[in-house]
Protein backbone atom coordinates (compact mmCIF):
# COMPACT_ATOMS: atom_id res chain seq x y z
CA UNK A 1 0.00 0.00 0.00
CA UNK A 2 1.22 3.97 -0.92
CA UNK A 3 1.40 6.09 1.54
CA UNK A 4 -1.32 8.62 0.94
CA UNK A 5 0.71 11.85 2.55
CA UNK A 6 4.90 11.30 2.14
CA UNK A 7 7.03 13.83 3.60
CA UNK A 8 10.29 13.37 2.76
CA UNK A 9 13.59 15.27 4.08
CA UNK A 10 11.32 18.33 5.14
CA UNK A 11 12.54 21.97 5.99
CA UNK A 12 10.68 25.03 6.63
CA UNK A 13 12.64 28.13 7.93
CA UNK A 14 10.17 31.52 8.05
CA UNK A 15 11.28 34.39 6.92
CA UNK A 16 13.54 36.58 9.40
CA UNK A 17 14.26 33.50 11.66
CA UNK A 18 17.79 33.56 12.89
CA UNK A 19 20.37 31.61 10.54
CA UNK A 20 20.40 28.17 10.57
CA UNK A 21 16.63 28.38 12.47
CA UNK A 22 14.63 25.94 10.95
CA UNK A 23 11.01 25.40 12.23
CA UNK A 24 11.21 21.74 10.56
CA UNK A 25 14.45 20.01 10.22
CA UNK A 26 15.37 17.32 7.96
CA UNK A 27 11.78 15.48 8.71
CA UNK A 28 10.46 12.88 6.99
CA UNK A 29 7.78 10.92 7.56
CA UNK A 30 4.80 8.41 5.66
CA UNK A 31 1.07 8.02 6.84
CA UNK A 32 -1.23 5.12 5.13
CA UNK A 33 -4.64 5.02 4.31
CA UNK A 34 -6.75 5.04 7.27
CA UNK A 35 -4.43 5.61 9.56
CA UNK A 36 -5.07 7.54 12.62
CA UNK A 37 -1.51 9.47 13.59
CA UNK A 38 -1.13 12.08 16.33
CA UNK A 39 1.91 14.96 16.12
CA UNK A 40 2.92 15.76 19.49
CA UNK A 41 5.02 18.72 20.51
CA UNK A 42 5.59 22.28 23.09
CA UNK A 43 4.45 25.46 21.63
CA UNK A 44 7.51 26.16 18.68
CA UNK A 45 8.28 22.16 17.98
CA UNK A 46 6.83 22.68 14.50
CA UNK A 47 3.17 21.14 14.89
CA UNK A 48 0.79 24.13 13.47
CA UNK A 49 3.54 24.11 10.72
CA UNK A 50 3.77 21.06 9.60
CA UNK A 51 -0.06 21.36 9.50
CA UNK A 52 0.12 24.14 6.95
CA UNK A 53 2.90 22.42 4.68
CA UNK A 54 0.57 19.53 3.66
CA UNK A 55 -2.72 22.43 3.04
CA UNK A 56 -0.11 23.85 0.87
CA UNK A 57 -0.94 27.02 2.52
CA UNK A 58 3.01 27.03 2.90
CA UNK A 59 5.76 25.78 1.10
CA UNK A 60 8.53 23.68 1.87
CA UNK A 61 12.05 26.09 1.87
CA UNK A 62 13.77 22.08 1.31
CA UNK A 63 11.97 18.96 0.37
CA UNK A 64 9.46 17.11 -0.79
CA UNK A 65 5.61 16.74 0.42
CA UNK A 66 2.95 14.30 -1.87
CA UNK A 67 -0.58 13.94 -1.13
CA UNK A 68 -1.71 11.10 -2.66
CA UNK A 69 1.28 11.55 -5.16
CA UNK A 70 0.81 15.18 -5.75
CA UNK A 71 2.80 17.26 -4.93
CA UNK A 72 2.52 20.65 -2.91
CA UNK A 73 5.23 22.69 -5.14
CA UNK A 74 2.84 21.78 -8.00
CA UNK A 75 0.22 24.83 -8.04
CA UNK A 76 -1.83 23.11 -10.91
CA UNK A 77 -2.43 20.80 -8.36
CA UNK A 78 -3.32 22.71 -4.99
CA UNK A 79 -6.80 22.66 -5.73
CA UNK A 80 -6.74 18.81 -5.90
CA UNK A 81 -4.42 18.43 -2.86
CA UNK A 82 -7.21 20.58 -0.71
CA UNK A 83 -9.85 18.72 -2.15
CA UNK A 84 -7.85 15.18 0.09
CA UNK A 85 -6.71 17.04 2.54
CA UNK A 86 -9.25 18.68 4.19
CA UNK A 87 -8.27 20.84 7.52
CA UNK A 88 -9.43 21.86 10.82
CA UNK A 89 -8.12 24.84 12.50
CA UNK A 90 -8.37 25.93 16.10
CA UNK A 91 -10.76 28.04 16.07
CA UNK A 92 -14.03 27.02 14.60
CA UNK A 93 -15.63 31.07 14.20
CA UNK A 94 -12.29 31.26 11.30
CA UNK A 95 -13.96 28.58 9.52
CA UNK A 96 -17.74 29.20 9.90
CA UNK A 97 -19.08 31.71 7.32
CA UNK A 98 -22.80 31.43 6.42
CA UNK A 99 -25.75 32.45 9.28
CA UNK A 100 -27.05 29.09 8.96
CA UNK A 101 -25.56 25.78 9.62
CA UNK A 102 -26.91 23.43 6.83
CA UNK A 103 -25.62 26.74 4.25
CA UNK A 104 -22.22 26.70 6.30
CA UNK A 105 -21.76 23.06 5.39
CA UNK A 106 -22.86 23.53 1.89
CA UNK A 107 -20.78 25.82 1.09
CA UNK A 108 -17.24 23.77 0.58
CA UNK A 109 -18.99 21.70 -2.01
CA UNK A 110 -21.45 23.98 -3.36
CA UNK A 111 -17.93 25.54 -4.24
CA UNK A 112 -16.44 22.31 -6.05
CA UNK A 113 -19.20 22.17 -8.36
CA UNK A 114 -21.16 19.07 -6.34
CA UNK A 115 -24.62 19.17 -8.08
CA UNK A 116 -28.29 18.49 -6.36
CA UNK A 117 -29.67 16.47 -5.05
CA UNK A 118 -26.03 15.17 -3.78
CA UNK A 119 -25.38 18.27 -2.36
CA UNK A 120 -28.17 17.89 0.06
CA UNK A 121 -27.11 14.09 0.76
CA UNK A 122 -23.55 15.55 1.47
CA UNK A 123 -24.64 18.22 4.45
CA UNK A 124 -27.04 15.31 5.45
CA UNK A 125 -24.64 12.81 6.05
CA UNK A 126 -21.86 15.34 7.20
CA UNK A 127 -24.68 16.20 10.02
CA UNK A 128 -25.15 12.76 10.86
CA UNK A 129 -21.68 12.40 11.05
CA UNK A 130 -20.94 14.78 13.79
CA UNK A 131 -24.19 14.09 15.49
CA UNK A 132 -25.79 17.64 14.51
CA UNK A 133 -28.89 16.67 12.35
CA UNK A 134 -31.49 18.59 15.17
CA UNK A 135 -29.22 22.09 14.25
CA UNK A 136 -29.33 22.25 10.90
CA UNK A 137 -31.84 25.31 10.96
CA UNK A 138 -29.86 26.92 14.04
CA UNK A 139 -27.17 30.07 13.54
CA UNK A 140 -23.90 28.98 14.30
CA UNK A 141 -22.87 31.67 16.25
CA UNK A 142 -25.60 30.51 18.75
CA UNK A 143 -24.10 27.20 19.27
CA UNK A 144 -21.47 26.34 22.11
CA UNK A 145 -17.76 25.51 21.12
CA UNK A 146 -18.28 22.05 20.69
CA UNK A 147 -20.43 22.27 18.83
CA UNK A 148 -19.44 25.02 16.40
CA UNK A 149 -16.19 22.58 16.05
CA UNK A 150 -18.63 19.87 15.17
CA UNK A 151 -20.46 21.92 12.61
CA UNK A 152 -16.61 23.15 11.03
CA UNK A 153 -15.66 19.32 11.15
CA UNK A 154 -18.86 18.75 9.27
CA UNK A 155 -18.54 21.79 6.38
CA UNK A 156 -15.39 19.47 5.91
CA UNK A 157 -16.08 16.04 5.37
CA UNK A 158 -19.30 17.23 3.05
CA UNK A 159 -16.15 18.14 0.38
CA UNK A 160 -15.39 14.21 1.24
CA UNK A 161 -11.39 14.42 1.92
CA UNK A 162 -9.68 11.68 1.99
CA UNK A 163 -7.68 12.70 4.62
CA UNK A 164 -8.66 14.88 7.74
CA UNK A 165 -6.19 17.23 9.52
CA UNK A 166 -6.86 18.96 12.72
CA UNK A 167 -4.59 21.38 14.31
CA UNK A 168 -5.04 21.55 17.88
CA UNK A 169 -9.09 21.39 17.46
CA UNK A 170 -10.11 21.19 21.09
CA UNK A 171 -7.47 24.24 22.31
CA UNK A 172 -10.38 26.51 23.00
CA UNK A 173 -12.87 24.36 24.14
CA UNK A 174 -14.12 22.96 27.59
CA UNK A 175 -14.12 19.49 28.94
CA UNK A 176 -17.33 18.37 27.51
CA UNK A 177 -16.38 20.25 24.14
CA UNK A 178 -12.75 18.09 24.00
CA UNK A 179 -14.76 14.85 24.60
CA UNK A 180 -17.57 16.09 22.05
CA UNK A 181 -14.57 16.42 19.45
CA UNK A 182 -12.53 13.41 20.61
CA UNK A 183 -15.67 11.32 20.07
CA UNK A 184 -15.98 12.40 16.68
CA UNK A 185 -12.41 12.17 15.60
CA UNK A 186 -13.02 8.43 16.70
CA UNK A 187 -16.04 8.39 14.25
CA UNK A 188 -13.90 9.92 11.48
CA UNK A 189 -10.92 7.17 11.44
CA UNK A 190 -13.27 3.97 12.96
CA UNK A 191 -16.98 4.04 11.19
CA UNK A 192 -16.15 6.36 8.15
CA UNK A 193 -12.62 5.50 7.56
CA UNK A 194 -10.57 8.39 6.94
CA UNK A 195 -6.82 9.12 7.69
CA UNK A 196 -6.47 11.89 10.40
CA UNK A 197 -3.91 13.39 10.99
CA UNK A 198 -4.46 14.54 14.69
CA UNK A 199 -2.04 17.93 16.12
CA UNK A 200 -2.26 18.69 19.99
CA UNK A 201 -1.11 18.79 22.70
CA UNK A 202 -3.17 17.51 24.86
CA UNK A 203 -1.71 13.87 26.07
CA UNK A 204 -5.15 11.73 26.44
CA UNK A 205 -6.51 12.65 22.90
CA UNK A 206 -4.10 10.37 21.57
CA UNK A 207 -4.42 7.04 23.50
CA UNK A 208 -6.61 5.79 20.55
CA UNK A 209 -4.65 6.95 17.68
CA UNK A 210 -2.36 4.11 15.80
CA UNK A 211 1.13 6.31 15.80
CA UNK A 212 2.09 8.68 18.19
CA UNK A 213 4.97 11.71 16.56
CA UNK A 214 6.82 13.76 18.87
CA UNK A 215 8.56 16.56 17.45
CA UNK A 216 11.17 18.63 19.32
CA UNK A 217 13.05 21.67 17.54
CA UNK A 218 11.63 20.43 14.04
CA UNK A 219 12.70 17.31 14.04
CA UNK A 220 11.57 13.57 15.43
CA UNK A 221 12.11 13.17 18.81
CA UNK A 222 10.20 10.01 19.55
CA UNK A 223 7.85 7.71 17.41
CA UNK A 224 5.35 4.83 17.83
CA UNK A 225 2.24 2.99 19.23
CA UNK A 226 0.91 5.43 22.33
CA UNK A 227 1.31 3.01 24.89
CA UNK A 228 5.27 2.82 23.68
CA UNK A 229 5.69 6.43 23.74
CA UNK A 230 3.75 6.94 26.48
CA UNK A 231 5.47 4.45 29.01
CA UNK A 232 9.09 6.53 28.34
CA UNK A 233 7.77 9.10 31.06
CA UNK A 234 10.75 10.70 31.45
CA UNK A 235 11.86 11.30 28.14
CA UNK A 236 8.36 12.98 27.75
CA UNK A 237 9.48 14.80 30.61
CA UNK A 238 12.94 16.03 29.20
CA UNK A 239 10.37 16.99 25.98
CA UNK A 240 8.08 19.64 28.07
CA UNK A 241 5.44 17.43 27.75
CA UNK A 242 3.09 15.38 30.06
CA UNK A 243 1.27 11.88 29.53
CA UNK A 244 -1.87 10.41 30.36
CA UNK A 245 -2.98 10.68 34.03
CA UNK A 246 -3.14 7.11 34.37
CA UNK A 247 0.13 6.74 33.06
CA UNK A 248 2.02 9.08 35.12
CA UNK A 249 0.11 7.48 38.41
CA UNK A 250 1.31 4.14 37.09
CA UNK A 251 4.63 5.58 36.66
CA UNK A 252 4.50 7.63 40.25
CA UNK A 253 3.57 4.01 42.13
CA UNK A 254 6.24 2.04 40.34
CA UNK A 255 8.59 4.29 41.85
CA UNK A 256 7.13 3.70 44.96
CA UNK A 257 7.64 -0.08 44.62
CA UNK A 258 5.07 -1.13 43.09
CA UNK A 259 5.06 -3.43 40.32
CA UNK A 260 2.59 -2.18 37.91
CA UNK A 261 3.47 -2.23 34.09
CA UNK A 262 5.19 0.59 32.08
CA UNK A 263 2.37 1.13 29.57
CA UNK A 264 -0.79 1.58 31.13
CA UNK A 265 -3.12 4.41 29.49
CA UNK A 266 -6.25 4.26 31.01
CA UNK A 267 -7.64 4.63 34.47
CA UNK A 268 -9.43 0.80 33.92
CA UNK A 269 -6.03 -0.59 33.12
CA UNK A 270 -4.79 0.75 36.47
CA UNK A 271 -7.65 0.05 38.52
CA UNK A 272 -7.29 -3.99 36.78
CA UNK A 273 -3.20 -3.80 37.76
CA UNK A 274 -3.83 -2.36 40.68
Amino acid sequence: MDPIIQIEHLDYMYEGAPEGKKALDDLSIEVYPGEFVAVLGHNGSGKSTLAKLLNGLILPTNGEIRIAGMNTKDEERLWDIRRTCGMVFQNPDNQIIATVVEEDIAFGPENLGVPMPELKERVDRALAIVEMEEYRKHAPHLLSGGQKQRIAIAGILAMDPQVVIMDEPTAMLDPQGREEIIGTIATLNRTEKKTVLLITHYMDEVVEADRVIVLEEGRIALQGTPREVFSRVEEMKRLGLDVPQATEMAWELARQGIDLQADILTVEELVAQL
